[in-house]
């Protein structure tokens, strides 16, 4: 049976609508976000996210650099979204996460990038840095649709993440890619500056599971549903990688897991003695045979 997305069963039923609506009122006093910062964002950027209600766009293109579940022939759909709901002090794309990087556009600029990425044949549409910004995905989706859109939606966050909001987007995005980065609540905080993000990740990771459930591919070997988690490895286990990959074997043995070798120091990293150098082989390796001793068999570009 050929796959067809969730949000167009939405849009038909008038729900995508209702959808838009419940969370455009979310957004005059802002909880989208586990800051539950409680402003108009109509009218004032002094949330944690720094954001209105339209969206900011860093960049959008074919992508070729993600999992290769995403990429498959023809590239990944990826939008970037301008500022973060985390602080992480080693940030590659910190221009775009911190320093605000990005150009402010319409819900129909939006709608057009999306659907000008599917008619360069990309498989999906690829939402970086999403959780600030889903008001403005379902605005752009209602435009999107019948001007043709098809293609499966993906939720790329950092994993902090509301339960509350993604219950509002169950059946919006059939692929969701979390990040899982710690799993000690300290080194949340000094590295990312969130003091609970351990709990509330994995909460908001188990709600995408249970939404979607475990990575389905197609006939070509692309993901068209499910869930596909990040993790990535630290130097000096600062991330608790062991703890993560625990956490995705008992979540399910046939998670998707992209374990992440490109760890580099930038940004502020050079601050923290212990993240001012790559990771080595061995302290990646160690990971992957961890992994695999906890059934965990599905690792992106990786054969156990």
């Amino acid at each position: 049976m050929a796959f067809v997305a969730s949000y167009l069963a939405l849009y038909e039923s008038g729900q995508l609508k209702k959808i838009t609506e419940d969370v455009k009122r979310i957004v005059h006093t802002c909880t989208l976000c586990p800051h539950r910062c409680g402003i108009d964002r109509s009218v004032d950027r002094s949330g944690f996210c720094r954001s209105g209600v339209f969206p900011i766009v860093s960049a959008w293109n074919a992508h070729f650099g993600e999992e290769a579940v995403l990429v498959g022939m023809s590239g990944s759909g990826t939008i970037f979204f301008t500022n973060c709901n985390l602080r992480c002090i080693y940030c590659q794309n910190y221009e775009i996460s911190q320093l605000g990087y990005g150009k402010e556009v319409t819900f129909d600029d939006l709608a057009c990038m999306m659907v000008e990425l599917q008619k360069r044949g990309c498989h999906n549409i690829n939402f970086v840095t999403p959780t600030h910004m889903v008001y403005a995905i379902l605005e752009a989706l209602l435009i999107a649709v019948p001007r043709g859109l098809t293609v499966p939606l993906v939720y790329n966050s950092g994993g902090y993440d509301s339960v509350a909001t993604l219950r509002l987007l169950k059946s919006v995005f059939d692929i969701y890619m979390p990040d899982i980065k710690y799993t000690d609540a300290d080194t949340g905080y000094e590295l990312s500056g969130i003091s609970d993000y351990p709990e509330v990740s994995q909460n908001a990771v188990r709600e995408m599971h249970d939404q979607v459930g475990d990575l389905v591919l197609d006939s070509a070997g692309v993901a068209c549903r499910g869930l596909l988690v990040r993790h990535l490895v630290l130097p000096n286990n600062r991330a608790g990688s062991k703890q993560a990959i625990d956490f995705c074997a008992e979540l399910s043995t046939n998670t998707y897991l992209n374990l992440m070798d490109q760890y580099r120091p930038a940004y502020r990293a050079l601050e923290f003695r212990d993240l001012g150098r790559r990771i080595t082989s061995d302290e990646f390796e160690q990971a992957v045979r961890y992994a695999a001793a906890q059934g965990l068999k599905r690792l992106d570009s990786i054969r156990i």
